[in-house]
């Protein structure tokens, strides 16, 4: 079996105090297309530069659960590939898993806390799902 790895950046998430009227400013300021999940980026995968991969930004609410037991007013989110092999490595070496991994159509997700106590979110991707989704109104 293979060992799981990160393999890049797979989202940025930050609270703010309006996230809708952030996510206006940088869509104003720095012509970010967004909705509402943010704004969504495409790049090309490393090992595969035909493939595109995609990276979310997020502005969250600050009162919102997605950080906790975190104390940080962000969350990175990292692009993995073994999902499975991971964790289970991760949890060998004592590591603080969160939760179970889920499973979504576009993808795998498990949360981790750092020796610093942020929480990460490791995602195994379904890269098409967001080539579907976007229909080309990506940031590049």
């Amino acid at each position: 079996m293979s060992k799981g790895r990160i393999t890049g950046i797979g989202g940025i998430f930050f609270q703010c105090d309006d996230p809708k009227a952030m996510r206006e400013w940088y869509a104003e300021h720095f012509s970010l297309i967004t909705d509402d999940y943010g704004a969504l980026f495409e790049t090309r995968k490393a090992t595969n530069p035909n493939q595109p991969a995609y990276l979310q930004w997020s502005t969250m609410s600050r009162d919102s659960d997605h950080f906790k037991p975190s104390k940080s007013p962000f969350m990175i989110n990292y692009r993995v590939e073994h999902i499975e092999a991971l964790v289970e490595q991760l949890r060998e070496q004592g590591v603080t898993i969160l939760d179970d991994i889920a499973s979504f159509d576009y993808g795998k997700f498990v949360h981790i806390l750092d020796p610093e106590g942020n929480k990460v979110e490791l995602w195994e991707p379904v890269d098409k799902v967001f080539t579907d989704y976007s229909k080309g109104r990506t940031n590049k």
